[in-house]
């Protein structure tokens, strides 16, 4: 069975935008036939990286010398076949999610190489994760405000030499409801997402018509900016 291991990295946690896209692109991936364990960067206790002498490069290559909550999840990362990372866009990152990925060290083998220019590693042997998939939300207009946080995940993928499988982005999410309730256009994004979890297990890949569906524009970029303006004024 295929093993997933997503990491929510909103403060707001299972109440958050990014858990209302999260949580049907899971449900994709289990209606297929794989396992996903969820972890949320706020319950974790987990300190940002020290660089203490390179410890898990130079030392004991693999292990970390910090006792946090990442020594619950590194054993989980490398049984995973994909690991999500799903994260709302701040500036660029929630800190807390960048703690994670700082941290995410231990996981790449230190033998570097070049390819294509660049400096690269790849994962230890005992890490099986051949996918890394990004699920990402924001909250203004365009598509393209995503692209610093799928840089840094797409980045990760290529040092580690792992597949990076592509990103499930919702822009302007808070648009899919209306007095609390998914609008029209809010419920078929929510398919659209179902069916990328079940793509991605199923096919492999998910297709760029169903990442297209879910990211599509809800209202015009014109009367998201003057909503945001007249909100701005009445503080």
């Amino acid at each position: 069975m295929i093993k997933v291991v997503a990491i929510n990295g909103s403060p707001r946690m299972d109440k958050g935008n990014t858990a209302m896209i999260l949580t049907p692109f899971i449900q994709g991936m289990i209606d297929a036939g794989c396992d996903v364990e969820l972890f949320y960067t706020r319950r974790l206790k987990v300190k940002p990286c020290t660089c203490n002498e390179m410890f898990c490069w130079y030392i004991k290559p693999g292990e970390c010398c910090i006792k946090d909550d990442m020594q619950l999840l590194y054993p989980k990362l490398r049984e995973a076949d994909i690991f999500i990372l799903a994260t709302p866009v701040y500036i660029p990152l929630p800190g807390d999610m960048q703690i994670i990925i700082n941290r995410l060290c231990p996981l790449i083998e230190p033998l570097l190489e070049t390819r294509e220019g660049r400096t690269r590693a790849r994962v230890h042997d005992n890490v099986k994760i051949r996918k890394i998939v990004l699920v990402s939300t924001g909250g203004w207009w365009e598509k393209e405000n995503f692209g610093t946080a799928v840089r840094i995940v797409e980045e990760f993928a290529e040092v580690a030499s792992v597949e990076f499988a592509g990103a499930v982005l919702r822009p302007h999410a808070f648009l899919m409801k209306k007095k609390g309730e998914f609008t029209k256009d809010g419920k078929d994004v929510l398919s659209a997402v179902k069916r990328a979890g079940y793509e991605i297990i199923k096919e492999g890949r998910m297709n760029k018509e169903t990442l297209d569906t879910v990211s599509h524009p809800l209202i015009s970029q014109e009367k998201l900016r003057s909503r945001y303006n007249k909100a701005l004024t009445k503080v």
